[in-house]
């Protein structure tokens, strides 16, 4: 039995939430957001309460029940507060700035990266920390793993583009050994 997928949703009053077979449309003033259950889990809309049910006893069955309820959680949150992601860049000469819908990136290569920002992202930078912010979680951790792997941090020096919470393990150089 899942326990994710047991727990009712709460959804704030100014989220309409509207049921269409199988899928699940979440609407905030102008933002809109669909989840599509492929009809894996039975949906029950109670004014602002959103449940999901199990059409079977399968295991498979069960393990969507828990996944798209963790997946309608997430949209009601995005659409609330949204989500978040910083990154810290370090390094001489590492240097980020956003040019209206393009964020440029100046990590040490002979050239400058030009990484477009997708719609419905907004990206800020100050000094040297990246921050991302949209309603799409997925979008959201995606350009921060992509922006991150343009040069992601080194052991020694601790160089690169790392998020904020990352601890880097940082190694002996070659004189240590003695």
């Amino acid at each position: 039995m899942s326990r994710i997928g047991k727990k009712p949703i709460e959804a704030p009053a100014d989220i309409k939430i509207s049921a269409d077979g199988a899928i699940v449309t979440f609407t905030k003033g102008k933002a809109t957001r669909t989840l599509d259950t492929k009809g894996n889990v039975g949906i029950n809309i109670d004014g602002q309460t959103l449940t999901f049910t199990t059409n079977s006893d399968d295991r498979q069955d069960r393990a969507f029940w828990g996944t798209y309820r963790a997946l309608a959680a997430n949209i009601v949150k995005g659409l609330t507060e949204g989500f978040s992601k910083q990154l810290e860049i370090n390094g001489v000469g590492y240097r980020a700035a956003v040019k209206g819908k393009v964020l440029n990136l100046q990590l040490g290569h002979s050239h400058d990266i030009n990484y477009d920002i997708a719609e419905g992202l907004e990206m800020s930078v100050e000094k040297n920390v990246i921050t991302i912010k949209g309603n799409d979680n997925q979008k959201v951790g995606q350009a921060a793993a992509e922006i991150r792997a343009f040069r992601p941090p080194e052991p020694y020096k601790g160089k690169g583009v790392k998020y904020i919470e990352e601890h880097i393990v940082r190694k002996a150089g070659k004189t240590a050994k003695k």
